[in-house]
């Protein structure tokens, strides 16, 4: 081992041990909240959520009361109980209780260990062991792989792009993660799937690695993310200071495609606040511009999100038409799930994300196939459906990462049946 290679892996320790040190400290309590799933059934009672949704102090909505017919769940402080209880009755939600102390999913989140002592898929990660993590990977395989940064967020964080590419003229893939801040499952799972494809001697992994060029953001919203691990582990959007009150924009509903057309809010405090403008985050824009400048070389984005375990295409704009290869996209998709149901039997739902999910605006995949033109573009919502939620216990990482391997593999060999590669 190089004398820079060991320097990089003490780094990578030192980062690991001071994480494990501080990131305790400052942090939000969720001790005795509650999670309950919410059916809305009624316009007055999606009137209602929708306003407590964008106030400051409420509830804290894991899901954005969007339409009727849908279930939701809601995060009840103790000091909120009594109100909740009351809007229920009078507003017949009969609301079914999920969990009745969060901090409890949150503290066995995390493996219970004194400190880490390397880089691997046991637990999840900060953005800085990531990134020292990525470095060292990059300095290791550097005839294959290369790391840029594309721009820096709006707390002057650096935007990562990881290129892995085994031989010129590879058709390409794009890959955004953890747009969405407290979805950590997103970026371990690709992160873990990059170091596959530099070292599995599976046949169809050495394919996909050695056969197509890779373009991942393993961390597509850096300020959010490490807001999580400092501050509010349930925090979703950017940083931006909107206002005194409300920070940050819903970065998957600001892509210039479609943008405020259904399913966004246009109230800073709203999780789905679609931004000032389209593009109106940095981190958006800075993406964007990447994916814009490398267009020509993409047949393939895929977005990895959590949760609900769904394969979507698109469209997810109201009222929006199937795009014209939808048999094609929907036959791959369906190829993606049944390759990940034969790996641990973790069941997705295959369709548009207006039909089978709800309405969304201004969303990646949607930007990525109507206005960048890339012909072939999904979004992954991983692991589970109800019972942890974003809290993905860190031991479910592996098998969910050997779940979307399946499907990366499956979907392609599919799209390549089709004439896509």
């Amino acid at each position: 081992m190089s004398l820079y290679i060991a320097m990089k892996t003490l780094q990578i320790l030192v980062l690991i041990i001071i994480g494990a040190a501080s990131s305790s400290s400052n942090k939000l309590r969720f001790d005795n909240y509650r999670v309950y799933s919410v059916n809305v059934r009624t316009e007055e009672q999606l009137r209602v959520l929708q306003n407590l949704e964008a106030t400051p102090n409420e509830f804290i909505f894991l899901d954005a009361p969007l339409a009727k017919n849908s279930a939701i769940q809601i995060v009840v402080s103790p000091a909120k109980q009594r109100k909740f209880d009351l809007l229920s009755v009078e507003l017949k939600f009969d609301p079914v209780l999920i969990s009745s102390d969060l901090q409890s999913a949150i503290d066995n989140e995390q493996p219970k260990r004194a400190r880490r002592t390397s880089f691997g898929w046991e637990d999840y990660h900060t953005l800085d062991e990531i990134y020292a993590w990525l470095d060292e990977l990059v300095i290791q395989h550097d005839d294959v792989l290369s790391v840029e940064a594309i721009g820096r967020s709006y707390e002057q964080r650096e935007l990562k792009v990881i290129k892995l590419s085994y031989k010129e003229g590879n058709p390409g893939i794009f890959i955004d993660t953890n747009i969405h801040a407290r979805e950590w499952i997103t970026s371990a799972t690709v992160t873990w799937i990059l170091n596959e494809l530099l070292t599995s001697e599976e046949p169809a992994v050495r394919d996909l690695a050695e056969n197509y060029d890779w373009y991942i953001v393993p961390v597509a919203n850096p300020d959010g993310f490490v807001y999580t691990h400092t501050v509010n582990r349930l925090w979703r959007k950017t940083r931006y200071p909107y206002s005194v009150l409300c920070q940050g924009a819903d970065p998957n509903r600001n892509f210039d495609f479609q943008w405020s057309n259904g399913g966004t809010s246009d109230n800073p405090c709203s999780d789905v606040y679609a931004g000032k403008h389209p593009e109106s985050e940095i981190e958006v824009k800075t993406i964007s511009n990447y994916v814009r400048s490398i267009a020509d070389k993409l047949n393939l984005y895929l977005a990895v999100h959590s949760r609900g375990q769904y394969v979507l295409v698109p469209f997810g704009y109201s009222a929006a038409p199937y795009p014209p290869n939808y048999k094609d996209l929907m036959q791959i998709g369906k190829r993606a799930a049944v390759d990940m149901y034969k790996v641990h039997k973790t069941p997705y739902r295959v369709g548009t994300t207006a039909d089978v999910l709800y309405v969304a605006s201004g969303i990646s995949v949607d930007w990525a196939y109507g206005a960048a033109n890339i012909s072939l573009a999904y979004t992954f919502e991983l692991r589970d459906q109800v019972e942890y939620g974003f809290i993905l216990p860190a031991d479910q990482i592996i098998p969910n990462a050997e779940e979307v391997l399946a499907a990366f593999v499956g979907m392609i060999d599919e799209a390549r049946v089709l004439g896509y590669f």
